[in-house]
């Protein structure tokens, strides 16, 4: 976002405010954002352990995973980083590799999960469900003469990793609330007019909350969008899709 202002494919698994409530919420008493600028980025390993994390913050002990790189061009590494605790006396503790089924746990594993709608396998490598933010937009307002009106919502980042079209199984948090429903993404093809949205709607809810925040939870990927010959038939699998995202809630309850 700083150094390749213009490389549109950079997709974030969580952005800085997702990441500041998630470090909250296991009881992290402090935490310091040190902002990431051009000048920030030509600081060498060096430069950045003895300026930084040792001289401003005053470290005295340092937690970091077995592949962490840092420093200007990714220069440093956890051998680099034994050696300055050694050298500033501050104690280094090194995260292992983690797995799950086998498999190594990486950002590269959880956005290929979710880029293939594997959410479900996603959650396991988390340790939580994929989570997205947005604000609820005005939309075609189709889905209520269907008998399934829905929030369309809009991303709050455009960094944001968005898992790939379907329909999802999901929870929606509003205002500390959470409800169950379903999830659409995608260009809606049954309709000439497609155009690519982000729809939930939620079991129940029948609330009017245009331009609030909302956070929804992908549980698990029900099926692919598809084209539908007719509203009628689009309709009766909603009424499908209904049923089976409240099997999967219940049964993730």
């Amino acid at each position: 976002m700083v150094l390749y202002p213009h490389d549109n494919d950079l997709k974030l698994l969580t952005d800085l405010d997702e990441k500041i409530a998630l470090i909250e919420s296991l009881g992290i008493d402090h935490m310091i954002v040190l902002p990431f600028t051009k000048e920030f980025s030509r600081m060498t390993p060096r430069q950045f352990v003895k300026e930084v994390l040792v001289a401003k913050i005053k470290l005295t002990k340092l937690i970091i995973g077995y592949d962490h790189r840092f420093g200007r061009n990714r220069e440093g590494s956890l051998s680099d980083m034994e050696k300055f605790a050694a050298e500033y006396g501050f104690d280094l503790q090194e995260i292992t590799a983690q797995d799950v089924d086998d498999c190594i746990v990486s950002s590269t594993t959880i956005r290929n999960a979710l880029l293939n709608g594997k959410v479900d396998e996603a959650a396991r490598f988390l340790g939580r469900h994929y989570c997205l933010s947005g604000h609820v937009q005005h939309g075609d307002k189709r889905g209520k003469s269907m008998g399934y009106p829905t929030l369309n919502i809009g991303p709050d980042s455009d960094y944001k990793l968005i898992p790939v079209n379907g329909v999802y199984a999901i929870r929606m948090l509003y205002n500390d609330m959470e409800y169950g429903g379903m999830l659409n993404i995608g260009d809606n093809p049954t309709f000439a007019d497609k155009k690519w949205s982000i729809e939930a709607h939620i079991f129940g809810f029948g609330k009017s909350i245009y331009n609030q925040k909302v956070e929804l939870s992908f549980i698990e990927r029900m099926r692919e969008e598809q084209r539908f010959e007719s509203v009628e038939d689009l309709i009766r699998q909603m009424k499908e899709d209904e049923v089976h995202a409240r099997e999967i809630l219940k049964k993730y309850s």
